[in-house]
């Protein structure tokens, strides 16, 4: 029996980015165990580990040959493969060529021609070289670099190749390096070249080096460390999971450490020192019982855990710093009112051709005064949109906003405050970009929402005039995030009672009023569609069947909060009410299949016997009764009246023949059916899921 081998494969670098190395990993995860299966190279399992400075793929029972294979090719038939002398024709020979064998090598079976081929077994150790340069040139990477007099590319310079095979070193090259069976390890605790004797020792031997070669390994330990700090401080720590991979994928060797900061430094508003630590410096803040931000902090050290002292000075040392520039930021914008700061907006590009944050400010002012009438606010609720939004964006001259650009609004809302503006107004401001993302909150109050409506629209409307909107799976602006943010505030528990069109058309004339140049009728027929598109999405993701969107989309919805109560209200039926949604579908589908669209509805009620008269007669109530409910937003009670009209149609369909004879008679039975049909237009195209009703 043919012996079993282990593979081991190391690419060494100088460090990776965090999120990039996440990223290769995983695509290692599949491409390892595809490379081996391409090369027909039987094997066990393949794992794949990693850290900052190296990629590795460890494979098991790795056979020493692949196995020989036949391939068996089946062709033309006889009796277009041979001519009549059998001699083989064109399409035989370009067969046989592209099968790699002579014409006349070609066997008959079943009445057609078959190469075949003996594919020899081949050795492992002559494959295995193209294998493994194949895994690193297949890995895909955001970005690339060469170095030196390099020509090949890589996320970053390739120090280093280990490829053994057991024991014996398997040959790799790739930018004129050379596999051997040195690796190296961490760059303080263990560095310089470490040497493996076999395949099976490598993680052994990276371990010994002080590398944790696993992200899973190397968050757990975090985690642990995590943990003993807040059993040591009492406090509790908040692991953001983008923060936290990127930690990961930053260290080695993680140690977690406690820092301290000043306690005159929480006078500061907490976003703006988490900004500092958890975005600038990768630290972890630690927060009480009650949830108030303490003067504790984690550091996730990749350095020698003996001299964690020094390593926690200086982490103290960089905070202390950045928090001072903070305090400092701080202080000083506050010696202005908030107000003072719109005017600098005119500093501030918005958008090259849609001007600066300062004439976007007129514009959302312009677009919040709308929302709040539409949506009938009280005087002074109105006033508060009015003012939040004039003051929304004047955060962002502030010195504390231009160094930590992750609290703008929320630095808006604590100078509001310190100016004198009330706590609605405030809190507006520090709510306008939200929703941030999917699953966010939407702001808190009626005001925020409004001003928050206004400034994603402003946007949404303004990019899309100058031809910026999102393109397939490009959306740099993130169009498609603040129109769900919009949706979220239309259609959600405290949604905003405005129509979306209006609002949409108020911000287009508001461009058009600035002097930008645009078709506005084209532009907000692309605005409409975006939302309809989006509000499609939503619903899909809810588990809302397609065809039933089709059939609202159908009779020309626009409103997105119309849209989805249509939707939802017929899937309910749909779902709870499987008969009276036979009756709605079953009523609609035997008028529409005989009813000819270009008789007109207008049908003389004299030519009409009873059962005909009393199928009008429901026709005309229910027209009234669905009119009612749409205005009204009831479209459980509409569709409830157009179910009512199974019976009369099914009466009428059994005494009455459509088709007669007299033309006149048929011509007026085919526009009380136009009649009938027309009263589901405004609903829903039921047309389109007749064949679902069974």
């Amino acid at each position: 029996m043919a012996s079993l081998h282990t593979l081991a494969f190391e690419i060494g670098t100088e460090e990776i980015p965090a999120f990039d190395l996440d990223q290769a990993t995983k695509q290692l995860e599949k491409l390892a165990p595809a490379a081996l299966d391409g090369a027909r190279i039987p094997h066990g399992a393949v794992a794949v580990y990693s850290s900052p400075r190296r990629l590795i793929v460890m494979a098991s029972d790795v056979a020493d040959e692949t196995e020989a294979l036949v391939e068996d090719y089946k062709g033309p038939s006889v009796k277009i493969a041979f001519d009549e002398e059998g001699n083989p024709t064109k399409a035989a020979v370009g067969f046989a060529r592209g099968k790699g064998v002579d014409a006349s090598a070609l066997e008959v079976r079943d009445g057609y021609v078959h190469a075949v081929k003996n594919v020899p077994a081949q050795p492992v150790r002559e494959l295995l070289p193209s294998v493994l340069e194949s895994l690193i040139t297949d890995i895909s990477w955001p970005k690339s670099c060469r170095w030196g007099v390099r020509t090949e590319y890589f996320s970053r310079p390739v120090r280093w190749l280990v490829a053994l095979l057991d024991d014996e070193v398997v040959p790799v090259e790739f930018a004129g390096l050379t596999s051997d069976r040195t690796t190296r390890g961490h760059r303080v605790l263990a560095p310089g070249e470490h040497e493996i004797d076999t395949a099976a020792r490598l993680l052994d031997v990276v371990r010994a080096g002080f590398v944790v070669p696993s992200q899973e390994e190397r968050e757990r330990i975090i985690r642990e460390g995590v943990a003993a700090a807040e059993a040591q401080t009492g406090a509790r720590a908040e692991l953001p999971a983008k923060t936290l991979l990127e930690v990961t994928n930053l260290c080695e060797y993680p140690t977690v450490l406690v820092g301290t900061f000043d306690e005159e430094f929480l006078q500061v508003p907490e976003e703006i020192i988490v900004d500092a630590m958890l975005m600038h410096q990768r630290y972890f803040p630690l927060y009480d019982a009650d949830g108030k931000l303490t003067n504790h902090f984690l550091v996730v050290s990749n350095g020698d855990p003996k001299a964690a002292s020094v390593i926690t000075g200086g982490n103290e040392r960089v905070v202390r710093a950045r928090l001072s520039d903070a305090k400092f930021f701080y202080d000083e914008d506050r010696k202005r009112p908030l107000e003072s700061y719109v005017e600098k907006l005119d500093t501030v590009v918005f958008q090259e051709q849609l001007g600066t944050v300062r004439a976007k400010t007129d514009r959302i002012v312009a677009l919040a005064d709308h929302i709040a009438a539409v949506a009938q606010f009280s005087d002074a609720d109105a006033a508060d949109a009015h003012r939040a939004a004039y003051l929304c964006k004047a955060d962002l001259v502030t010195n504390a906003v231009i160094e930590f650009t992750s609290v703008q609004g929320v630095m808006g809302s604590y100078y509001a405050e310190a100016s004198g503006e009330n706590d609605q107004v405030a809190h507006a401001i520090a709510d306008h970009y939200r929703p941030r993302f999917s699953g966010d909150e939407p702001p808190a109050s009626a005001v925020g929402r409004a001003v928050a409506m206004a400034d994603k629209l402003d946007t949404i409307c303004g990019l899309f005039a100058v031809g910026q909107g999102p393109t397939g799976s490009s959306d740099p602006f993130a169009l498609r995030r603040s129109a769900l943010g919009i949706l979220t505030m239309l259609l959600g528990d405290a949604s905003l009672p405005v129509p979306l069109v209006p609002a949409v058309d108020a911000a287009l004339s508001a461009y058009a009023a600035q002097g930008i140049d645009f078709d506005v009728d084209a532009v907000r027929a692309e605005v409409v569609d975006f939302f309809i598109t989006r509000t499609k999405v939503m619903l899909r993701d809810e588990g809302n069947a397609a065809d039933t969107i089709d059939a609202v989309l159908a009779v020309g919805v626009q409103e997105p909060a119309e849209f989805v109560l249509r939707v939802r209200a017929l899937e309910r039926v749909r779902a709870e009410e499987p008969e009276a949604f036979d009756d709605l579908a079953t009523a609609y589908a035997r008028a529409n299949n005989l009813r000819d669209a270009d008789a007109g509805m207008d049908f003389d009620e004299g030519m009409l016997c009873e059962v005909e008269h009393a199928l009008s007669c429901a026709v005309v109530q229910a027209e009234g009764r669905v009119a009612r409910a749409l205005e009204a937003d009831d479209y459980a009670a509409a569709l409830e009246e157009l179910a009512s009209l199974r019976k009369p149609v099914d009466l009428f369909f059994e005494r009455i023949m459509v088709m007669d004879e007299d033309l006149a008679v048929r011509a007026n039975r085919m526009k009380l059916l136009n009649r009938f049909v027309s009263v589901f237009k405004d609903v829903a195209d039921f047309g389109k899921m007749a064949k679902q009703a069974g």
